[in-house]
């Protein structure tokens, strides 16, 4: 959706990444979705007097590593903070962030619309505990308080203002949920928010230099809510400066059953949350090793995949962007295409692999057959020996049944194997053709269309096992020569 043409509009995200340790960010209490309400606790999360908060190592280490993946710089030291405020759901009424110094500053992400990237802008990432959660849904007349989230790890990472549209916006966010899960630091899964949105909109006049006011909406659970939410938003927001009056500066839910976005509160001041430093936690020095040790481990990254499918495999940027979905995909894509024809690897892979994934509701983890068994398919295929369609429909099912087994092997086991000698596809076409003297006649009044019914006629003769080009070429001819 776009703007008014006088207006644009004014994005930046917040997103809030749980990461997947094991424990929480400053206790032994498990980290696992799921689990019976307020059973993950402990005093330290529940902020009982005394306890004492200890810092989860491997949050840093998360941290750092989305950081260097973004090409954040990474703080020398890392200390947190207190930021104090009262909310049911917060049991130490205060949650432990960072406020001046995060972890990470600037950095980038680059998105692509249509093919085309450009770079968004980071400002930060930094670390903090999650709240736990109100259920409001339980009985009518109450509200309830679930802490097992109370203390969950989270990165947030803040954009600069510099998307202009719900499209990019999505974009975005659909690269930052990639990179997590390439990274192997959040699971991504946003029905159960471990990955949560914040998205500040705002529009202005093309021409002014100052931004407008924006609206902040609140934890938008899906790719698609963020899409609608914001186009609700520009949409809105141009109408009521259209009619000549002023954008309020507030917090907004967004209701994806009526597609509406309503008032949580009026924000005509910025939160004074009353940061002091944590007294609790010593700073931390982080060292020049442990970076230098975090890179070397980083992995090909969505990014790096997309440039390489699209530049020496020469796939379409659609292909490129449907199998750079999840590491795994894009590794067998890539091991596949290093030794076939890259453009058949990835219609195998959308086609019948995929098909076959989404019908058993499974990953490509936990496809059986692996790359080495599709390239043979793939070549035996390409070369002619079997059809196609007896590569997909009979081949590729007992294949996923026998795993292990030679391709080539088993298409002769099953009797698939094309028939490519010109004597016998000749006998076979003019069998078909003479159960048709008519149609043959029709054929050569100019009804081209009848030789599908020929070529269909030949693979019932051949049981499907005559060569199409083959078959074709020598239909042509024939018909030719009864002229």
């Amino acid at each position: 959706m776009q703007t008014d043409e006088k207006y644009e509009a004014v994005i930046g995200l917040e997103v809030h990444a749980q990461l997947s340790t094991k424990s929480k960010l400053f206790s032994a209490d498990p980290n696992s979705f799921g689990a019976e309400a307020n059973q993950n606790v402990s005093i330290i999360s529940l902020g009982h007097p005394g306890s004492l908060p200890r810092l989860n190592e491997q949050v840093v280490e998360s941290a750092i590593k989305l950081g260097l993946a973004t090409q954040s710089t990474i703080a020398p030291v890392l200390g947190f903070a207190r930021k104090n405020y009262f909310y049911t759901d917060l049991p130490k009424g205060y949650q432990i962030s960072q406020h001046e110094s995060p972890i990470c500053e600037g950095g980038r992400v680059s998105i692509r619309i249509n093919g085309e990237s450009r770079d968004i802008h980071l400002t930060r990432i930094h670390i903090e505990e999650d709240a736990g959660k109100s259920l409001h849904d339980q009985q009518p007349d109450a509200s309830f308080i679930d802490l097992n989230r109370a203390g969950v790890p989270l990165l947030e990472i803040v954009s600069e203002p510099e998307l202009r549209s719900a499209e990019e916006a999505q974009a975005y966010l659909g690269e930052i949920r990639r990179m997590v899960r390439y990274l192997d630091v959040c699971d991504g899964n946003m029905e159960e928010g471990s990955l949560r949105c914040d998205a500040n909109v705002s529009i202005k006049k093309k021409t002014d230099t100052v931004l407008g006011t924006r609206t902040e909406i609140k934890n938008l659970n899906s790719i698609s809510n963020v899409g609608k939410a914001i186009e609700y938003e520009i949409k809105r927001q141009t109408e009521v400066l259209n009619e000549g009056k002023k954008v309020k500066q507030e917090t907004v839910s967004y209701d994806d059953q009526r597609n509406l976005c309503f008032p949580l509160r009026s924000k005509e001041e910025a939160d004074d949350y009353r940061y002091f430093p944590e007294p609790d936690l010593n700073p931390l020095l982080i060292k020049e090793e442990l970076i230098s040790r975090i890179r070397s481990e980083i992995p090909a990254l969505p990014n790096d995949y997309y440039n390489k499918f699209t530049g020496e495999f020469k796939l379409n940027y659609k292909d490129a962007e449907a199998l750079i979905e999840t590491a795994p995909l894009a590794e067998y894509y890539q091991e596949l295409a290093s030794s076939s024809d890259p453009k058949s690897a990835a219609n195998w892979i959308m086609g019948p692999i995929k098909s076959w994934l989404n019908e058993n509701n499974k990953s490509i983890q936990d496809f059986p057959v692996r790359p080495a068994g599709m390239k043979e398919l793939i070549r035996i295929t390409a070369e002619g020996l079997i059809s196609y369609t007896a590569a997909q429909q009979k081949l590729f099912p007992e294949l996923i049944k026998n795993p292990s087994s030679d391709p080539g092997s088993l298409a002769s086991s099953m009797d698939l194997v094309q028939e490519s000698s010109e004597d016998i596809i000749m006998k076979q076409v003019r069998d078909a053709l003479d159960k048709y003297p008519e149609k043959i006649i029709e054929y050569n009044k100019g009804k081209k269309g009848l030789l599908g019914l020929f070529m269909g006629e030949v693979m019932k003769i051949s049981g499907g096992k005559a060569d199409p080009a083959l078959t074709n070429k020598i239909i042509r001819s024939e018909l030719e020569n009864r002229k």
